[in-house]
Formats: C-alpha cells, structure tokens, sequence
C-alpha cells in the first residue's frame, strides 16, 4: 500500500476552505486542471469522493469533512513544530486564545493581564460556541479556550479543564430600584427580572432558589450573552443575576448597585487545554493568575 502524497493532501485542504476550484487555482497560482488532477489523485487514494458539486460550488462530502478535519490537525502540527523549534532556546511568543462568546468580556481582561501590554508576545483571539473551541483545540488552532462550564473529556479528546476562577452571583440593577439591605424576597417580588437562558448553569441555580423561596418572578428578558445583559441592566429592564465581575465597572462608578448576593449561586470560570507534546509556555502565567 503506497504512502498518502501530503501534496495532494495540501491541496485538498485549500481548495475545501475556499469552497471554489478556481479561486483556490489563482491564489496558488496552478491550472485547474493540475489541482483537480492532485484532488482526483487524492480521492482514488482514499477511495471516496471528497467533494459534491452545487452549481460553481464545491461541498465537502463526509467523506470530505473527515479528510479535512485530518489535515487541519497535521498541517497545524507542522506550523507548531516550526514555531517551536524553529529558533533553540527562545520561546514561543504567539498565544491563541478562545473565548466563549457570551463569557464575560470583564473576567477575560483580568484572565490576559499577566500578558497584556507584553511587547514579546502577540495574542490571537477568537470566540465562538463551545463545540467550535474545543474543535479548535483538537486541531490545534487554538492553545487555551474559555468555558463557563467543564468540557467532558476521554480518551479520544483528553481535554484538561482547570477552574480558575469562580464568583457569586449578585442581583444587579440601578440605585433606583431601591434601598440597600432590602430583603431578596420583596426585590424579585417588585421588580422584573433579567435572567440567563434555560441553557445556563446559573439559570438552573436561579429556578431552583426562587422554589425555595416559593416566589414566581417576572422574567423581562432571557438573555444567553453577558454583554447584552450588562447592558440591560444599565438601561434599567430590570435586575440582572449575573456575576459582578460583568458589571465592574459600573458598580465603582455607581450607576449600577448590587443589591444582594444570590445565596449558594456561583458562576464558575474554567481554562481548558488539551494535552499536547509541546505545550505553549505562555500559558503558565495565564493559569497562575489569582483573579
């Protein structure tokens, strides 16, 4: 059995980002026809078809989807190889970094600030869903992703998750809403509430301590991002349940005021990495942070 051609693979690979045979041909400068060549070449190979064509597009079958999924994470290896090695002694100076899209921008400042301002380093950051971190720590796209919530790990995707940091909850609203030490009870019974989304941990926390204290609130708005939150919350839809590192800001300016902390209700924060062969090592210092 012959050795996969990784030139046919690197190929394959460009021609399945740019989703166009002729596109990908000019930016590297080959005929179509060579490249289609290198990609029939490449499907005899592995005895599937890679691609179905809709019209001038070109879809990855799954078939294709899995070829590609490989050669990300061989190509991603070799460019970490060369950054690793590529000069004895010196360490690496780029971080990629991801972020869940709807984490708190407050908590990931506080998160990088042992790099920030680092003229030896340069930080790429992402967001995106959970399931879009994770696939880019297996492809290595990605060195450290940040969760508010614990990644299953096996075998297969040994993901190491370490909890860095973890808050209480705080009902957040402005001064207005009304005076220091009023009770929680009589709060959720007045005012509307701004709540996370079904989805969320804290929203569990949250419905599991209004039954406790038999109360049904009026829900303003269901929000699955901080931000939006943070924002509602300051322009007075209701009390917010969210961290106070989300509105730190606002809290020591004034224009907003915690009103209780929510009892037994925490949000964690987690650094997830995966187990890698040459780790970056500028993750150390992110990992030893005391937020």
């Amino acid at each position: 059995m012959s050795d996969l051609n990784y030139h046919h693979l690197r190929y394959f690979r460009a021609v399945a980002h740019d989703g166009n045979l002729t596109r990908t041909a000019q930016r590297l400068n080959v005929s179509q026809s060579a490249l289609s060549i290198q990609i029939r070449q490449l499907e005899e190979r592995l005895g599937h078809a890679l691609f179905e064509r809709r019209g001038r597009q070109l879809y990855l079958t799954e078939a294709g989807r899995i070829a590609l999924d490989r050669a990300d994470t061989i190509f991603a290896a070799g460019e970490e190889l060369i950054e690793t090695l590529k000069e004895s002694g010196r360490n690496r100076r780029v971080i990629r970094i991801g972020a869940l899209a709807t984490l708190s921008r407050n908590f990931q400042i506080e998160f990088l600030r042992p790099i920030l301002g680092r003229t030896d380093v340069d930080m790429i950051l992402r967001s995106g869903s959970t399931a879009e971190l994770l696939r880019g720590l297996e492809t290595l796209n990605l060195d450290i992703v940040l969760l508010n919530q614990a990644p299953m790990a096996d075998s297969v995707t040994p993901f190491i998750a370490q909890h860095v940091y973890q808050q209480r909850i705080g009902l957040i609203g402005k001064p207005t809403y009304g005076q220091p030490g009023a009770r929680l009870a009589d709060l959720l019974e007045t005012h509307p509430v701004i709540l996370p989304t079904l989805e969320s941990g804290v929203r569990a926390q949250f419905e599991a301590l209004v039954a406790r204290l038999g109360i049904t609130p009026q829900i303003a708005a269901e929000v699955d991002d901080m931000a939006m939150m943070r924002l509602l919350a300051r322009e007075g839809a209701g009390l917010a349940v969210l961290p106070p590192i989300v509105v730190k800001g606002e809290l020591e300016a004034g224009t907003l005021f915690e009103f209780d902390a929510l009892p037994g209700m925490v949000e964690s924060f987690y650094a997830v990495t995966i187990k890698r062969r040459f780790p970056n090592p500028l993750i150390q210092p992110l990992l030893s942070i005391s937020l």
